[in-house]
């Protein structure tokens, strides 16, 4: 297995063997920075957020081909994001505007609010069946 990480201090999403071995970078282009990241193995997708001049969500290839940016509007400081593999949808949660939103994976479409608060501060959200799961500072 992998494990993927976002450095947002070097703009770098990066990848290594769970015991640390032959870590490389995945993406160190146009990224400004990169909060967090999700990998959708069976499909071959890495996702992330951003929180630099334009905060968005990406789409990529594990290997980091083809980026794409899902969603670039209506967004301010995105953190935590989450798959649900079943649903085939991408979460997210951003700090700012104290929401949580989902889209669907391969298009990016259908975009809904899931969760609105004030002041929440919301930092990570996780999905696991019909349950969502986040914190905040």
């Amino acid at each position: 297995g992998n494990i993927y990480w976002t450095d947002h201090g070097f703009n770098l999403l990066e990848v290594a063997r769970l015991n640390g071995s032959f870590r490389y970078v995945v993406i160190s282009q146009g990224l400004d920075q990169p909060r967090s990241v999700a990998v959708h193995p069976e499909k071959g997708y890495l996702f992330w957020t951003e929180w630099g001049q334009t905060p968005c969500i990406g789409r990529a290839h594990l290997d980091g081909s083809e980026k794409v940016v899902l969603v670039s509007l209506g967004i301010a400081w995105p953190n935590g994001i989450s798959i649900d593999y079943e649903e085939n949808k991408l979460y997210w949660c951003d700090a700012r505007t104290d929401k949580i939103e989902r889209i669907d994976l391969e298009s990016g479409g259908n975009r809904e609010i899931v969760l609105s608060g004030s002041n929440v501060d919301m930092f990570s959200v996780a999905v696991f069946g019909a349950y969502i799961y986040w914190s905040d500072r």
